[in-house]
């Protein structure tokens, strides 16, 4: 149970932290903003903390999509994956119940709890963001951790690939690239943020399966 209480903690973090930075200082916020850039590395940097608080317990994925990832490249049983989501959503939702109790009287103009979204008509645009920003940090995941990638910097790698991805889909989505991420949130937000949730759940383990596939082919981890 170790493993799956530090994910569940490890994406409380990653939740408070990241949305919390777009909630009280994204820009546009009646608060000193930090922008895109600073919500950016928030998430990073929380990704970066993680690895290197729980990364030794549980390998810190605090992300269905990256868990998902990992057992389709072989590396966990389906058990130890089922759980990890289970308690990383749970983890989301401590995190987000958090951040409203701090935010809902705080006069910010963005959602409550830094909820993802797209605008009407843009959709296709939304999914695709999702799908192939998701690839790409599964696909960083996978080879930063694997047998002969470059543990000892994993999470520098995973967290800059992630400040990365934000820089860019935030305009476009808010960014998830991760379903508990948009879970915890999205309950607390109600509304559209409900609605869309389909969307960051399925286009996030869309871009997960087709990195793991990708991986399993380019991969030299298990060559002689």
């Amino acid at each position: 149970m170790k493993k799956y209480f530090a994910e569940m903690i490890g994406t409380m973090v990653l939740v408070l932290m990241g949305c919390g930075a777009a909630v009280f200082a994204g820009a546009g916020q009646p608060f000193d903003s930090v922008g895109t850039l600073g919500v950016a590395f928030a998430f990073g940097l929380s990704v970066v903390a993680m690895v290197y608080t729980i990364g030794s317990i549980s390998g810190s994925h605090i992300n269905p999509a990256i868990t998902l990832g990992v057992f389709i490249s072989g590396r966990m049983s389906g058990k130890d994956a089922a759980m990890y989501m289970l308690f990383q959503v749970i983890g989301a939702i401590i995190g987000s119940s958090i951040l409203w109790f701090l935010a809902k009287d705080s006069g910010s103009s963005t959602t409550l709890t830094g909820a993802n979204g797209f605008t009407d008509g843009h959709m296709a645009q939304a999914f695709v963001t999702e799908m192939v920003f998701t690839f790409i940090f599964v696909l960083v995941v996978l080879g930063v951790t694997a047998k002969n990638g470059l543990s000892n910097f994993a999470g520098l790698a995973i967290g800059l690939a992630l400040v990365l991805i934000h820089i860019v889909a935030i305009p476009i989505t808010g960014t998830s690239v991760n379903p508990a991420r948009s879970i915890g949130p999205a309950i607390f937000q109600g509304g559209e943020a409900l609605s869309q949730l389909w969307l960051f759940i399925v286009a996030p383990f869309l871009g997960s399966a087709i990195a793991a596939g990708v991986w399993k082919g380019i991969t030299v981890e298990n060559d002689k």
